[in-house]
């Protein structure tokens, strides 16, 4: 079986996987890197950026050639290689999860218990929720939602169809190290400074997909991609922006502006907030669908581009093949 159906086989059973199961409650193949990570961290720690950039390349590069050797091993069987990818697929996406977590906080919201929402966000994302009222909460779960559809879903598929399994392993890899160590604190400003840097990269095609994916799926195209253009650029980091304005754009609300991160507050701008409302309730759930419509827009979209881009190369190889016999035809 070729590898493009390889992958589209295994990425659409990995994410129905994820659809129907959800992250395994033990034993999740990310925490297992993250402990591994922790390992490494522990022996190499160094206030230096070249101590931190050893820190990601052994833990990045074990993990995606581990990845590559277990596809060499299934390569000669087709069956092997689906199970393998669909494997690969569902332990690194978590579309499912960041419905669920953020579906939990909204339902605390919906019956008014604002302590059981700000005691449930930690789960979803690293906002200080003390301070924050039942919209400030609602607003970072959008937030949250926006940003992780990029990071824990649509980035994966992107670089699953780029590279396979690697390619997967790679990419959640460096997302759970930036997680990790790309903070800016005192402790990781340096040396956490090329996982930042590579996770950046690494986020770039997955984040402008799923800001094109949501101006497509959502009520608002043209809204999501104004706030894209008129304010992404703006926010601090180069993909989390793209994502969260075309989001608020295609919700119609308005995000950014103060937050706090473990006591450290940030005066972020606010996106789409011409024409953006303040995020309400009921726009969590508007957001979680929205995330599931591109999920599967994206598994779409990278089994498209991996069919398209074998189809060509094996177009190519069919004229250079040709082009040499013709060649030989004439010669002889």
């Amino acid at each position: 079986m070729r590898a493009d159906r390889v992958f589209a086989y295994g990425a659409t059973a990995g994410l129905l996987g994820d659809l129907i199961l959800g992250d395994p409650r033990r034993g999740h193949p990310v925490a297992v890197f993250g402990r591994a990570a922790g390992a490494v961290e522990r022996v190499l720690w160094r206030d230096h950026r070249g101590w931190g950039a050893l820190h990601t390349a052994v833990c990045v590069g074990g993990a995606v050639s581990l990845a590559a050797a277990a596809g060499r091993v299934v390569r000669p069987s087709r069956t092997a290689s689906v199970v393998l990818t669909a494997a690969a697929t569902w332990a690194v996406v978590g579309g499912t999860s960041l419905g669920r977590e953020a579906r939990a906080v909204g339902w605390y919201l919906e019956t008014g218990d604002i302590e059981g929402a700000r005691k449930r966000l930690p789960h979803l994302c690293g906002r200080d929720p003390k301070a924050l009222d039942s919209d400030g909460i609602a607003r970072a779960v959008v937030e949250s939602v926006a940003e992780n559809t990029s990071d824990a879903v649509v980035g994966a598929l992107v670089w699953g169809a780029l590279g396979g399994v690697p390619g997967l392993v790679g990419f959640r890899a460096v997302n759970t190290l930036d997680a990790m160590v790309g903070h800016r604190s005192e402790r990781y400003r340096r040396y956490g400074w090329a996982s930042a840097r590579l996770d950046d990269l690494a986020g770039w095609p997955g984040a402008r997909l799923t800001a094109v994916l949501a101006a497509v799926a959502g009520s608002d195209p043209r809204g999501a991609v104004r706030a894209w253009r008129a304010d992404a650029g703006r926010h601090p980091s180069p993909n989390a922006g793209p994502v969260e304005a075309s989001f608020a754009g295609a919700l119609g609300v308005r995000l950014g502006g103060t937050l706090s991160y473990g006591g450290r507050v940030e005066h972020r701008p606010v996106l789409n907030g011409e024409s953006g409302r303040a995020v309400g309730v009921p726009d969590v759930e508007r957001a979680v669908r929205l995330s599931r419509r591109v999920t599967w827009l994206a598994l779409g979209v990278s089994v498209a581009g991996r069919l398209l881009a074998n189809a060509s190369m094996n177009r190519g190889m069919s004229r250079r093949v040709n082009g040499r016999m013709n060649t030989k035809g004439r010669t002889s």
